[in-house]
């Protein structure tokens, strides 16, 4: 136990350095602070652990920029966490993690959503065993073809230490993941994703997991920096509170993620720091043949190999 408990200090080090990393670099962009709210899960409660929300709300980039860190112990994994390992129902657990969402204010500039996470849990009677999950994907209101290929090309690079495979692998579980299947659309433009995976040994697993952390700002700085100022108007605005609205629908009703803060018990408000802070929608509302609404559905939430 002494050698798990030494992982996951490590492991949760290397998350509070990447939470601290990126919501520097995203306030100085903005030019405002996130608030930072410190929580604990008292005994108790069903979850023990704590963690640290930091927010910016009505920024000057970013209506809404939400970076989570947590770590939490249960007495027995979730249903969300046991449906691909049966031998760990019950089993008491540990997990942490940092996810985030950013929603710029601009239409034209991209909601991205990056994550990383460790699960260890102790089946009755057996070994510790973890596992790592993580990903980024990047959700367009208005499509950029040379925008998707950089993002990707960031995904590839970041993996290709870690196997030829991996990034043909993760960027079709992403594609699979990240669809709303009421709709039959996908959410973006995909990214990388990858869940419940522990094939290359702890040091390559956590390595690799890291990797992904690492690259975010780079995958997503540069096509912030593009886009962030670009003039728009009432139409641009409104399609982006109708898109946004999709994003809602995802996040409820089909994220694991989420289901598994809501089914654990976790803290609510972390849980859906995800949520934009405002979305609209219409009534099978339609886009114009050949406008710039249109081609986000035709050229861009469709499956693509992007480079």
């Amino acid at each position: 136990m002494s050698d798990v408990m030494t992982t996951n200090d490590m492991v949760r080090d290397y998350l509070l350095d990447l939470q601290q990393r990126i919501t520097s670099s995203i306030a100085a962009i903005d030019g405002t602070e996130f608030l930072s709210d410190t929580w604990t899960k008292a005994p108790g409660e069903p979850l023990q652990g704590d963690g640290i929300t930091k927010i910016i709300e009505e920024g000057t980039v970013f209506e809404r920029a939400g970076c989570g860190f947590s770590h939490v112990r249960g007495h027995r994994l979730p249903a969300s966490a046991t449906q691909h390992r049966p031998e760990l129902v019950n089993a008491p657990f540990e997990a942490m993690g940092v996810s985030l969402v950013f929603h710029p204010r601009n239409p034209y500039a991209p909601t991205v959503h990056m994550n990383v996470r460790m699960l260890s849990a102790t089946p009755a009677g057996g070994e510790p065993v973890c596992w790592f999950g993580g990903g980024m994907d990047l959700t367009p209101i208005y499509g950029y073809e040379e925008d998707a290929v950089y993002f990707h090309s960031v995904c590839k690079n970041t993996l290709a230490p870690f196997g030829e495979d991996k990034y043909p692998r993760f960027k079709k579980w992403c594609d699979e993941y990240f669809v709303l299947k009421h709709r039959e659309e996908q959410r973006g433009i995909g990214g990388i994703f990858f869940d419940d995976f522990s094939e290359l040994g702890f040091d390559h697993n956590f390595a690799m997991m890291s990797s992904v952390g690492d690259s975010f700002l780079d995958a997503y700085l540069p096509i912030l920096s593009l886009r962030k100022d670009t003039p728009y108007g009432e139409r641009e605005r409104n399609f982006q509170l109708y898109r946004r609205g999709r994003y809602v629908e995802f996040n409820l009703v089909w994220d694991r993620g989420t289901h598994f803060g809501l089914q654990s018990g976790g803290r609510t408000e972390s849980i859906l720091l995800s949520m934009p802070p405002l979305a609209s929608w219409a009534y099978q509302r339609k886009t114009k043949s050949g406008s710039p609404e249109d081609d986000l559905y035709k050229k861009f939430l469709i499956r693509r190999d992007w480079l």
